[in-house]
């Protein structure tokens, strides 16, 4: 069935559901787990002449955000390892979430994504966008969404 299942996850309680689904999903298909969570770049464009923002506070605001997001994957990925599974922590900096989510799919040869969806609608769906939604829309392999 499934040899390799990635699982996106931002940390939530939203998305340990999905961390939870997606490791019984992989144990009963004796598949693989890719643990995947994706840390922005330092939003510098958004303060750029309101306020002094030194490279070296970036720097270290960008590496709290990786050590929480590598905490993050690897719980998961300890999780996993507890049922018997293999799994492989992955942290990607990037802005495009989705894009970041879809290209590990690719990289790590999985053959189904799972995630979880705020389920937002509305005015809140439009400003804050949905990363679920374009990874369903430009995904070439399953994706199970998660609420």
């Amino acid at each position: 069935m499934y040899q390799r299942i990635l699982i996106a996850t931002d940390g939530s309680a939203l998305s340990k559901k999905a961390i939870r689904h997606g490791i019984g999903l992989a144990k009963a298909a004796g598949a693989e787990l890719v643990a995947l969570t994706v840390v922005p770049r330092y939003p510098i464009s958004y303060f750029e002449g309101a306020i002094t923002i030194s490279a070296d506070q970036i720097a270290r605001t960008e590496a709290g955000w990786a050590e929480k997001a590598q905490e993050v994957v690897d719980g998961a990925c300890d999780a996993a390892n507890a049922e018997g599974l293999k799994c492989k922590a992955v942290v990607a900096r990037s802005d495009l979430v989705a894009e970041s989510i879809l290209s590990a799919a690719r990289k790590n040869k999985c053959d189904l994504i799972v995630m979880a969806s705020h389920g937002r609608k509305g005015l809140k769906r439009v400003l804050l966008g949905s990363e679920t939604q374009q990874v369903l829309t430009h995904s070439q392999i399953p994706v199970l969404v998660l609420r």
